[in-house]
């Protein structure tokens, strides 16, 4: 009932950006739609949890607790980048960067980019989900290319073109996928109940290869080396609620995707094949990404970068596997999307103030902008992996699992490429904060929902560094068991 709930709701908040008067009404409108699709996620979230039982609906729908943790995730961004949006639109309106009548096509971008993000973890079937995966990259284009600006528009098509060839590579792989389960499944389905329940019947041989499309393909979209090359211009270009869409959430639905062949995979052939690719593409990602990240001038490609580095430990927690490995990747999912999402609205509003993305010339964010500053401050170390903040712990419970599982070059390779990016980080922020404002810029004092919105994803940031709650211990504990197969 939930499911149905929940996607009726965002089809509301679609319509809503269609007949209501004013982009005020539908801002505010769009902001208590997701207020309660974030209750309703952890309403069903919570019924699966504590059943133990997928929730299916029509046949059509499916969520496990595997979907939860990314239904969960999506909820949570999808209400904060709702918030700040109430305050930043009005400012590009007042700017004059877009008109009143534009603003109301953003809300109908940004429910059609909800809808589509929501759909892929709730959908049984993996064909669907490739399609709900690449609406998610024609809709988002939109949103990318906002401003009808050179550079968006190149960003947008870049985008499009990079994402398409992938995902059409993905396709080639569940086409593979197909052809196994049909011929050694004796099923003709790609719904995902049926196909796990085959998968120790495939030809290892056909899986192989369907992995190794799936993963190129998916992993385009997700962001990891060297497919990644959309994602610095797309993030760098959006707007600031929706680059923290693209980061927080988006670059995980590919995760998902991704995730779900990993089980089919490992179920035909044992973990070591499918894990060892992870762990490769996620020191790769971490390696590029320290590269640019250590001379990057444009303080948005910077954090663009950043999401490369994640999603590359998050592709070695999975790599390193067992219970410590895949713990550790399920709470960075969500620990890098409330982080990032946190410095993405902070950036926005430092960009805004100071006209630039030229990280030499913002300086003083501190002394012009005192609660953004504060909020930058504590996201950069978080951002960084720094103690007490909820990324050290997954970082380091990802560190773990590696040593612990004797991938010792992979985990010490990874702490240095870390420990690398923590500094270049530091560094950059650094002048940021605290260097001397030439200009005299006037303080700002920012509007409340931009203030609710970094306090609301501050809270999980700081509160996540030192206790995980009961409901996500549970939640990622069901998840790795439909993971390693054992629910």
């Amino acid at each position: 009932m939930e499911i149905i709930l929940i996607i009726g709701t965002i089809l509301l908040l679609i319509l809503s950006s269609l007949t209501v008067k004013g982009y005020r009404r539908c801002s505010i409108i769009n902001a208590v739609g997701h207020f309660l699709i974030l209750i309703l996620a952890f309403k069903l979230v919570a019924k699966i949890i504590n059943s133990g039982i997928p929730v299916q609906c029509w046949g059509i729908f499916y969520a496990d607790a595997l979907s939860g943790v990314f239904i969960i995730t999506i909820s949570v961004i999808n209400f904060a980048s709702a918030m700040y949006s109430i305050g930043y639109l009005p400012q590009d309106i007042k700017e004059g960067h877009i008109k009143e009548k534009k603003a109301k096509v953003y809300y109908f971008l940004f429910n059609m980019f909800a809808l589509s993000m929501f759909l892929v973890p709730m959908l049984n079937n993996l064909g669907f989900v490739w399609v709900a995966i690449e609406m998610t990259t024609l809709v988002s284009a939109f949103l990318v290319g906002f401003y009808n600006k050179k550079t968006s528009i190149e960003a947008a098509w870049k985008y499009i073109i990079i994402c398409s060839v992938g995902i059409s590579l993905a396709l080639f792989g569940i086409i593979l996928f197909y052809y196994a389960v049909s011929r050694q499944g004796g099923i003709n389905t790609l719904n995902w109940i049926d196909m796990i329940t085959v998968a120790g019947k495939l030809d290892p041989n056909i899986v192989k290869v369907a992995f190794i499309f799936v993963l190129i393909g998916y992993g385009t979209k997700a962001g990891l080396a060297p497919m990644h090359t959309w994602l610095p211009d797309a993030h760098s270009q959006a707007p600031a609620p929706i680059s923290a869409l693209l980061s927080g959430v988006l670059l995980k639905t590919a995760l998902y995707a991704i995730l779900r062949f990993f089980i089919i995979t490992n179920n035909c052939l044992g973990s070591q094949f499918a894990s060892n690719l992870l762990t490769i593409f996620g020191l790769l990602s971490l390696a590029v990404a320290a590269g640019f990240i250590l001379v990057q001038k444009d303080i948005k490609r910077l954090l663009a970068y950043s999401s490369v580095e994640h999603i590359g430990i998050i592709s070695l927690g999975i790599g390193f596997g067992g219970i410590i490995g895949l713990f550790g990747a399920l709470l960075h999912i969500f620990n890098h999307a409330v982080t990032k999402s946190l410095m993405f609205f902070g950036v926005g509003n430092i960009v805004k103030k100071y006209g630039t993305n030229n990280l030499n010339a913002i300086r003083g964010v501190i002394s012009t902008m005192p609660f953004t500053g504060i909020i930058i401050l504590l996201g950069v170390f978080a951002l960084a992996g720094s103690v007490p903040f909820s990324i050290f712990i997954s970082e380091l419970i990802i560190l773990i699992s590696g040593f612990t599982k004797g991938a010792y070059f992979a985990a010490a390779a990874a702490l240095i490429l870390i420990s690398v990016i923590f500094a270049a980080l530091v560094n950059h922020f650094s002048g940021v904060l605290f260097g001397k404002n030439m200009t005299n810029m006037p303080k700002t004092n920012e509007t409340l929902s931009t203030k609710v919105s970094l306090l609301f994803l501050s809270v999980f940031v700081v509160v996540f560094g030192f206790v995980i709650p009961n409901f996500f211990f549970k939640l990622f504990h069901c998840a790795i068991g439909v993971i390693k197969g054992s629910i």
